[in-house]
């Protein structure tokens, strides 16, 4: 399962979310997070419909997508998500 997470530089919210993911990604092998600065990967955010940061995408190995959160999601939500990806 992959965990996509879009921040920015300005973003207070993000540190949140990065810290979120990183125990989620402790607690269920075989998550991978990606991160990506919206600045620097424009062209992904675009595609993807970012629109705010933190956004956090999960996706099953296929890549189809199975949860979506603007913002900084809670451990349950993410942990969640990621069952949902299995």
């Amino acid at each position: 399962m992959i965990v996509d997470l879009y921040t920015s530089a300005f973003c207070g919210s993000c540190h949140a979310a990065r810290a979120t993911l990183a125990e989620a990604a402790r607690l269920v092998p075989g998550a991978s997070v990606v991160e990506r600065d919206v600045v620097a990967f424009a062209d992904d955010a675009e595609r993807e419909g970012i629109v705010a940061t933190p956004t956090v995408i999960v996706r099953r190995d296929d890549g189809t997508e199975v949860f979506r959160a603007a913002g900084a999601p809670p451990l349950d939500a993410v942990l969640r998500a990621l069952a949902l990806a299995v």
